[in-house]
């Protein structure tokens, strides 16, 4: 079930939403339904990232395990021109 809930825009974003949403043949609403979806939905994906970035950087803190660039660029290398390469292994 959605809930209805409101949103003030100003004249002229208000204007911009409305101008998109004929020349889309879409109505305004879901305009501004889609947008507020996209946005979040990538905001969630920014924030996951953060999230698994710092949970990487607390655990290389935790037992010093890692690749030089030069390793992992090596393996991406094989990767790109089309091998089946194992990721190298981490050591401290």
């Amino acid at each position: 079930m959605a809930l209805a809930t409101s949103i003030k825009l100003d004249d002229e974003l208000k204007g911009r939403v409305q101008h998109l949403a004929e020349s889309r043949r879409r109505s305004a609403h879901w305009i501004m339904r889609e947008a507020i979806a996209q946005y979040v939905e990538r905001e969630e994906k920014r924030e996951a990232f953060k999230q698994d970035a710092l949970h990487a950087w607390e655990e290389y803190q935790r037992t010093g395990l890692h690749l030089t660039l030069e390793e992992a660029d090596a393996w991406l290398a094989k990767l790109e021109a089309g091998e089946d390469a194992e990721p190298p292994s981490c050591h401290t």
